[in-house]
């Protein structure tokens, strides 16, 4: 995939092995695409939670990796889908330290603030779809 290209490439999250899969897969974006090094870490960061979350809480899904180019700016959009149960309290679920499970409750919220744009579709029973995108400063 190439930054000129928009293309996207979406990789499963049903395993372990997948997760690891999922960031190296992003690493390898956010370097073609031009990011630093503090920029390439927090892509990779919101993706390892996001993709956590849709693995542990949803059952498993999707991250699908789009470069971008929008007026001149490049970036990359993760979006990250789950046909599990829903975020039934989104507010909650965005606040430090809240946690469903035995993580330390920083996933979203955590991956909100590492990324520009931040977009969250749940519905309780029919899955989450979380979406965001991180511009290059260049």
């Amino acid at each position: 995939m190439t930054a000129s290209e928009n293309a996207s490439v979406t990789y499963p999250v049903r395993t372990d092995e997948d997760l690891i899969t999922v960031r190296h897969a992003v690493r390898a974006a956010t370097v073609e695409t031009g990011f630093g090094l503090v920029d390439q870490t927090r892509v990779v960061t919101a993706a390892s939670e996001l993709a956590r979350n849709a693995y542990i809480h949803g059952g498993g899904g999707t991250v699908t990796i789009e470069s971008l180019r929008h007026a001149g700016r490049r970036g990359i959009r993760l979006t990250v889908r789950d046909e599990g149960p829903g975020i039934p309290d989104l507010e909650t679920a965005l606040v430090d330290g809240f946690t469903t499970g035995a993580g330390l409750g920083h996933g979203l919220g955590g991956a909100r603030r590492l990324m520009h744009d931040f977009e969250v579709h749940t519905e309780p029973g029919k899955g989450t779809t979380i979406s965001v995108t991180r511009w290059t400063t260049q």
